[in-house]
């Protein structure tokens, strides 16, 4: 993520307990990073009711049930900081569709947060539109926080990055060493191969995926001293060795596609199939503008 505290950490609510709990994870990294911290709730196109029409109550009373959710989620981030430091918190409510809204403000922020689903969303098993859609085409890393995501300064476990050798997966591993050093967390750096695109023999195979693992981790020792490192290879399915490895993790930080992705790829195979798996907080490497 950038270096620029100026870049405000983004979180998008909708008065659900998804969005608090991601409310409260924004708000412990913006204060990490001394960042600003920005609260969007878009409530959708406004109606044109005509120059002499009176705004109806029920739209009055859907702006209003906004502006206490935006309170709420003040409340909830200045908590959640406390202990750490005192946040520039902002909040707005927008009348226009929280994906373009969010995906547009994205552009000028360091990392969007926004929570698994939303208000009259049932079920766990999938992922909210609003979550998959920002987690595919927002300008910036992108934090998917599940509701049952401890409200703690995030809790133990160790941080687990994908690895493959792509742009977006250094991008991953830069977020993922800088977010353990902040947390005092393990990191634990995965990188599989398939016997699908096995070309020489196994224990070559491994071999060459060592060595890919060690040249992607070059230098961060030096940058990151204090942070402990754990190297898996392994043969085998990405995303359910990065699932199997993040079960009991802080957080999952995995590029927005990787080396078999094709330009322009919005999402890849992997971070999908592990945004929608995982039950632990999920960063999406993505560009920041």
């Amino acid at each position: 993520m950038s270096d620029s505290s100026t870049l405000p950490v983004l979180v998008g609510i909708d008065g659900s307990q998804s969005a608090l709990a991601a409310v409260r994870w924004a708000a412990i990294e913006a204060a990490h990073h001394h960042a600003p911290l920005h609260v969007v709730y878009a409530i959708g196109d406004p109606l044109d009711f005509g120059p002499d029409t009176p705004i109806p109550q029920w739209e009055q009373d859907y702006q209003q049930e906004g502006l206490d959710a935006l309170e709420v989620a003040r409340k909830t981030a200045v908590a959640a900081s406390a202990s750490i430091e005192e946040l520039d918190i902002t909040t707005d409510l927008v009348q226009a569709p929280p994906i373009p809204t969010l995906r547009d403000r994205s552009e000028a922020a360091r990392l969007l947060v926004i929570g698994t689903r939303g208000l009259g969303f049932l079920g766990r098993g999938l992922l909210g539109s609003v979550s998959t859609a920002l987690a595919r085409h927002a300008d910036c890393p992108v934090a998917v926080i599940p509701d049952n995501t401890a409200p703690a300064d995030h809790g133990a476990g160790p941080v687990v990055v994908g690895v493959d050798g792509s742009e977006r997966s250094a991008q991953a591993i830069e977020i993922a060493f800088e977010y353990a050093a902040q947390h005092g967390a393990e990191l634990v750096a995965v990188h599989t191969w398939s016997e699908f695109f096995r070309y020489d023999a196994r224990a070559t195979m491994q071999e060459k995926g060592e060595e890919l693992l060690s040249q992607s981790l070059a230098g961060y020792g030096e940058t990151y001293p204090e942070v402990s490192v754990q190297r898996i290879v392994v043969e085998g399915n990405p995303a359910k060795r990065l699932l199997d490895a993040g079960e009991h993790a802080q957080l999952i930080v995995v590029g927005s596609h990787g080396r078999g992705g094709f330009a322009g790829m919005t999402l890849g195979s992997v971070s999908q199939a592990v945004l929608h798996a995982a039950q632990v907080p999920v960063v999406i490497a993505r560009s920041v503008s």
